[in-house]
Protein backbone atom coordinates (compact mmCIF):
# COMPACT_ATOMS: atom_id res chain seq x y z
CA UNK A 1 0.00 0.00 0.00
CA UNK A 2 3.04 2.31 0.34
CA UNK A 3 5.79 2.12 -1.93
CA UNK A 4 8.86 4.29 -1.48
CA UNK A 5 11.56 3.34 -4.01
CA UNK A 6 15.20 4.65 -4.67
CA UNK A 7 13.85 8.05 -2.68
CA UNK A 8 16.57 11.04 -2.26
CA UNK A 9 15.76 14.48 -1.03
CA UNK A 10 19.19 16.54 -0.75
CA UNK A 11 18.57 20.74 1.00
CA UNK A 12 21.03 23.11 -0.08
CA UNK A 13 22.18 20.88 -2.71
CA UNK A 14 24.31 19.43 -0.28
CA UNK A 15 22.93 18.01 2.69
CA UNK A 16 20.72 14.38 1.92
CA UNK A 17 17.90 14.59 4.27
CA UNK A 18 17.13 11.32 2.40
CA UNK A 19 19.55 8.95 0.54
CA UNK A 20 18.29 6.56 -1.67
CA UNK A 21 15.91 4.79 0.74
CA UNK A 22 13.37 2.15 -0.52
CA UNK A 23 11.20 0.41 1.69
CA UNK A 24 7.24 -1.02 1.87
CA UNK A 25 4.14 -0.96 3.60
CA UNK A 26 1.59 -4.26 2.81
CA UNK A 27 -1.86 -3.96 3.38
CA UNK A 28 -2.48 -5.45 7.00
CA UNK A 29 0.98 -4.35 8.64
CA UNK A 30 1.80 -1.84 11.19
CA UNK A 31 4.90 -0.48 10.47
CA UNK A 32 7.18 2.01 13.39
CA UNK A 33 9.62 4.29 12.02
CA UNK A 34 12.58 5.15 14.48
CA UNK A 35 15.89 6.72 13.93
CA UNK A 36 17.83 9.79 16.02
CA UNK A 37 16.60 12.96 15.81
CA UNK A 38 17.84 14.89 12.65
CA UNK A 39 17.64 11.52 10.53
CA UNK A 40 15.52 11.91 7.98
CA UNK A 41 11.80 10.62 9.32
CA UNK A 42 9.63 13.97 9.20
CA UNK A 43 11.39 14.68 5.53
CA UNK A 44 10.19 11.00 4.90
CA UNK A 45 6.67 11.24 6.01
CA UNK A 46 6.38 14.96 4.35
CA UNK A 47 7.42 13.03 1.37
CA UNK A 48 4.41 10.16 1.47
CA UNK A 49 1.90 12.68 2.45
CA UNK A 50 2.83 15.15 -0.44
CA UNK A 51 3.69 18.09 1.00
CA UNK A 52 7.31 17.90 -0.27
CA UNK A 53 8.31 16.59 -3.63
CA UNK A 54 11.12 13.89 -3.92
CA UNK A 55 14.46 14.58 -6.11
CA UNK A 56 15.09 11.18 -6.83
CA UNK A 57 12.68 8.24 -6.81
CA UNK A 58 8.99 7.07 -6.91
CA UNK A 59 6.34 7.37 -4.12
CA UNK A 60 3.08 5.26 -4.53
CA UNK A 61 0.32 4.93 -1.89
CA UNK A 62 -2.74 2.68 -2.44
CA UNK A 63 -1.38 2.10 -5.88
CA UNK A 64 -1.31 6.14 -6.75
CA UNK A 65 1.70 7.71 -7.53
CA UNK A 66 2.21 10.64 -5.50
CA UNK A 67 3.38 13.28 -8.19
CA UNK A 68 1.42 12.15 -11.05
CA UNK A 69 -2.03 10.90 -9.07
CA UNK A 70 -1.75 13.27 -6.14
CA UNK A 71 -5.44 13.75 -5.87
CA UNK A 72 -6.48 10.05 -5.57
CA UNK A 73 -2.97 9.51 -3.28
CA UNK A 74 -3.76 11.72 -0.48
CA UNK A 75 -7.73 10.74 -0.50
CA UNK A 76 -5.86 7.57 0.47
CA UNK A 77 -4.67 8.78 3.62
CA UNK A 78 -5.28 9.63 7.25
CA UNK A 79 -2.70 12.17 7.76
CA UNK A 80 -1.41 12.64 11.67
CA UNK A 81 0.55 15.45 12.12
CA UNK A 82 3.67 16.16 14.64
CA UNK A 83 1.72 19.31 15.88
CA UNK A 84 -1.79 19.78 16.73
CA UNK A 85 -1.70 23.51 17.20
CA UNK A 86 -3.98 24.51 14.34
CA UNK A 87 -6.99 26.64 13.40
CA UNK A 88 -7.54 26.65 16.94
CA UNK A 89 -10.22 30.01 16.98
CA UNK A 90 -12.60 27.02 15.17
CA UNK A 91 -15.13 25.07 17.05
CA UNK A 92 -13.81 20.96 17.30
CA UNK A 93 -16.59 20.54 15.70
CA UNK A 94 -16.33 23.31 12.95
CA UNK A 95 -12.85 22.07 12.08
CA UNK A 96 -14.10 18.52 11.54
CA UNK A 97 -16.68 19.53 9.33
CA UNK A 98 -14.06 21.08 7.19
CA UNK A 99 -11.66 18.15 6.91
CA UNK A 100 -14.75 16.01 5.80
CA UNK A 101 -16.01 18.63 3.18
CA UNK A 102 -12.18 19.19 1.98
CA UNK A 103 -12.28 14.83 1.49
CA UNK A 104 -16.35 15.27 -0.08
CA UNK A 105 -17.58 13.13 3.28
CA UNK A 106 -21.32 12.43 3.45
CA UNK A 107 -23.28 13.75 6.01
CA UNK A 108 -24.55 10.76 6.91
CA UNK A 109 -20.76 9.13 7.12
CA UNK A 110 -19.48 12.24 8.88
CA UNK A 111 -21.79 11.98 11.62
CA UNK A 112 -21.46 8.86 12.11
CA UNK A 113 -17.55 8.50 11.98
CA UNK A 114 -17.39 12.11 14.07
CA UNK A 115 -19.85 10.27 16.90
CA UNK A 116 -18.06 7.28 17.24
CA UNK A 117 -14.48 8.49 17.37
CA UNK A 118 -15.43 11.39 19.74
CA UNK A 119 -16.91 9.12 22.19
CA UNK A 120 -14.11 6.48 21.91
CA UNK A 121 -11.66 9.25 22.70
CA UNK A 122 -13.88 11.06 25.15
CA UNK A 123 -14.38 14.41 23.07
CA UNK A 124 -17.68 14.86 22.56
CA UNK A 125 -18.82 17.19 24.96
CA UNK A 126 -15.40 19.45 24.13
CA UNK A 127 -16.34 19.58 20.21
CA UNK A 128 -19.02 22.68 20.52
CA UNK A 129 -16.35 24.50 22.01
CA UNK A 130 -13.20 26.96 20.09
CA UNK A 131 -10.24 24.39 20.00
CA UNK A 132 -8.13 27.81 21.25
CA UNK A 133 -9.57 26.10 24.80
CA UNK A 134 -8.31 22.40 24.27
CA UNK A 135 -5.45 21.28 25.99
CA UNK A 136 -2.56 19.52 24.00
CA UNK A 137 -3.81 16.19 24.28
CA UNK A 138 -7.15 17.35 23.56
CA UNK A 139 -5.94 19.23 20.26
CA UNK A 140 -4.10 15.82 19.35
CA UNK A 141 -7.19 13.56 19.64
CA UNK A 142 -9.20 15.89 17.58
CA UNK A 143 -6.59 15.64 14.89
CA UNK A 144 -6.57 11.92 15.42
CA UNK A 145 -10.38 11.99 14.37
CA UNK A 146 -9.60 14.63 11.10
CA UNK A 147 -7.44 12.47 10.27
CA UNK A 148 -9.79 9.07 10.40
CA UNK A 149 -13.16 10.95 9.24
CA UNK A 150 -12.74 10.35 5.47
CA UNK A 151 -11.89 6.15 6.34
CA UNK A 152 -8.57 6.00 4.56
CA UNK A 153 -6.36 3.14 3.77
CA UNK A 154 -3.61 4.18 4.54
CA UNK A 155 -3.12 6.08 8.14
CA UNK A 156 0.50 7.90 8.33
CA UNK A 157 1.32 9.27 11.61
CA UNK A 158 4.16 11.02 13.26
CA UNK A 159 4.81 10.77 16.60
CA UNK A 160 0.94 9.62 17.51
CA UNK A 161 0.59 9.33 20.57
CA UNK A 162 2.27 12.59 22.10
CA UNK A 163 0.28 14.43 24.17
CA UNK A 164 -2.24 11.48 24.66
CA UNK A 165 -3.08 9.90 28.42
CA UNK A 166 -3.02 6.57 28.77
CA UNK A 167 -6.37 5.62 28.25
CA UNK A 168 -6.76 7.32 24.43
CA UNK A 169 -2.79 6.02 23.33
CA UNK A 170 -4.62 3.14 24.21
CA UNK A 171 -7.53 3.51 22.37
CA UNK A 172 -5.15 4.88 19.56
CA UNK A 173 -3.18 1.44 19.30
CA UNK A 174 -6.15 -0.87 19.14
CA UNK A 175 -7.84 1.56 16.36
CA UNK A 176 -4.07 1.03 14.47
CA UNK A 177 -4.68 -3.12 15.20
CA UNK A 178 -8.41 -3.03 13.94
CA UNK A 179 -7.08 -0.54 10.73
CA UNK A 180 -4.62 -3.29 9.83
CA UNK A 181 -6.41 -6.31 10.37
CA UNK A 182 -9.27 -5.39 8.04
CA UNK A 183 -6.37 -5.17 5.41
CA UNK A 184 -5.08 -1.45 6.02
CA UNK A 185 -1.47 -0.41 6.20
CA UNK A 186 -0.18 1.60 9.35
CA UNK A 187 2.63 3.51 8.95
CA UNK A 188 4.08 5.54 12.14
CA UNK A 189 7.44 7.49 13.39
CA UNK A 190 7.90 6.85 17.13
CA UNK A 191 10.65 7.23 19.82
CA UNK A 192 9.36 4.95 22.00
CA UNK A 193 10.75 1.59 21.28
CA UNK A 194 8.44 -0.06 23.82
CA UNK A 195 5.65 0.66 21.52
CA UNK A 196 7.32 -0.69 18.75
CA UNK A 197 8.08 -3.67 20.23
CA UNK A 198 4.55 -4.72 21.49
CA UNK A 199 2.40 -3.13 18.29
CA UNK A 200 4.83 -3.65 14.68
CA UNK A 201 4.70 -6.23 12.47
CA UNK A 202 7.80 -5.03 11.26
CA UNK A 203 10.41 -2.05 11.85
CA UNK A 204 12.25 0.85 9.86
CA UNK A 205 15.17 2.08 11.34
CA UNK A 206 17.21 5.62 9.95
CA UNK A 207 20.02 7.34 10.43
CA UNK A 208 21.29 10.54 9.14
CA UNK A 209 19.38 9.86 5.80
CA UNK A 210 20.25 6.39 5.03
CA UNK A 211 18.44 3.13 5.69
CA UNK A 212 19.89 1.03 8.85
CA UNK A 213 17.29 -1.72 9.26
CA UNK A 214 13.84 -2.76 7.42
CA UNK A 215 12.40 -5.68 9.14
CA UNK A 216 10.55 -7.71 11.92
CA UNK A 217 12.09 -7.27 15.67
CA UNK A 218 12.20 -10.39 16.17
CA UNK A 219 14.78 -11.01 13.27
CA UNK A 220 16.51 -7.93 14.35
CA UNK A 221 16.86 -9.29 17.63
CA UNK A 222 18.49 -12.86 16.46
CA UNK A 223 20.87 -10.40 15.14
CA UNK A 224 21.94 -9.59 18.63
CA UNK A 225 21.38 -11.84 20.74
CA UNK A 226 20.96 -11.11 24.38
CA UNK A 227 20.32 -7.47 24.22
CA UNK A 228 17.45 -5.28 24.64
CA UNK A 229 15.88 -3.20 21.92
CA UNK A 230 16.97 -0.49 23.39
CA UNK A 231 20.41 -1.47 23.27
CA UNK A 232 20.12 -2.96 19.95
CA UNK A 233 18.99 0.57 18.31
CA UNK A 234 21.57 2.49 20.31
CA UNK A 235 24.36 0.46 19.39
CA UNK A 236 22.77 1.02 15.67
CA UNK A 237 22.25 4.23 15.46
CA UNK A 238 25.52 5.40 17.66
CA UNK A 239 27.80 2.97 16.09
Amino acid sequence: MIKFKNVTKVYNRTIKAVNNVSFEVRGGEIVGFTGPNGSGKTTTIKMLTGILPPDKGEIKINGFDIKKNMIQAKSSIGYIADSPDMFLRLKGIEFLNFIADVYKVSNDDRKKRVNELAERFELTDALSSPMMSYSHGMRQKLMVIAALVHNPPVWILDEPMTGLDPKSSYELKEMMREHAKKGNAVFFSTHVLEVAEKLCDKVIIIKKGNLLYDGTLENLESQHLNQTLENIFLEMTEN
